[in-house]
């Protein structure tokens, strides 16, 4: 009888089944890191929303430096958006331990991507914030001194939302992510290419605005944001319900 040391290393029993139990704990792995980018996607429209339409409602109002008591409303919004950084970046951070292995420098990109976009949110709280704390001290300022220092922040405020969400996301989610969910087949692709036709539009539309085509906020930039909006809360629940596809997967690993 041949004993198991005497066989070739690719030949012995036990180690063939540690490898098969090794792959199996490296695809549970690789799940749960899906539906944690799921999760934090999610996450992301759970904070950004109620923040932008809600919370900053406030600052909207010219006479807000005027004067009043520290908003808590608006503070809480800027607690949103802290939580909104964590998981912009926490979705690419998820993402890049399964798809470094082929696209090295595109993964890399998009966790770049993702902390631009969450550097620019990171100046508007700032600038929220700032706006918040003034108001307290505007009693005895001059009102035009301050509604001009006010209309500033705002204006500092809203173009953060622009060029970060605004474009950033375009390249980053859109056209990064979506070629990447595209080439591997992760998702079904018809998902990735909505991806890949979201990005572009968004893009576009954040340039536009940029170099003064179009109006912020308007009917072109609300149309051109429908798919990037339809992409990303798509994606997040089908990574957080169905995970990756399990045969993209181990294509991955034997390439």
């Amino acid at each position: 009888m041949t004993h198991i040391a005497e066989l070739p290393i690719t030949e012995r029993p036990y180690l063939v089944g540690g490898s098969h139990q090794q792959d199996a704990e490296t695809e549970k792995w690789q799940q749960w890191l899906a539906r944690m980018t799921g999760f934090l996607f999610v996450v992301t429209f759970a904070t950004s929303i109620p923040a932008f339409f809600i919370s900053y409602a406030p600052i909207k109002d010219a006479s807000f430096i005027l004067g009043g008591d520290f908003n808590m409303t608006v503070a809480g919004g800027a607690v949103l958006e802290m939580i909104l950084i964590a998981a912009n970046v926490g979705t690419a951070l998820a993402l890049y331990p399964v798809l470094k292995g082929t696209f090295q420098g595109l993964s890399l990109a998009f966790v770049a991507a993702r902390i631009i976009e969450s550097t620019f949110i990171a100046i508007g709280i700032v600038a929220v914030m700032a706006l918040n704390s003034l108001r307290s001290v505007a009693f005895d300022a001059d009102p035009q001194t301050m509604t001009a220092i006010g209309a500033a922040l705002s204006a500092i405020h809203d173009w953060t939302f622009r060029l970060g969400p605004g474009v950033v996301v375009g390249v980053g989610n859109g056209l990064i992510l979506g070629w990447m969910m595209w080439r591997t087949r992760l998702v079904p692709r018809a998902l990735s290419t909505l991806g890949l036709f979201a990005g572009p539009a968004l893009l576009a539309a954040g340039v536009a605005v940029m170099l003064g085509y179009t109006e912020a906020g308007g009917a072109v930039q609300a149309i051109a944001t429908i798919p990037e909006f339809i992409w990303e809360l798509s994606l997040g629940i089908w990574l957080m319900m169905r995970g990756f596809d399990q045969s993209a997967l181990r294509r991955l690993s034997t390439s």
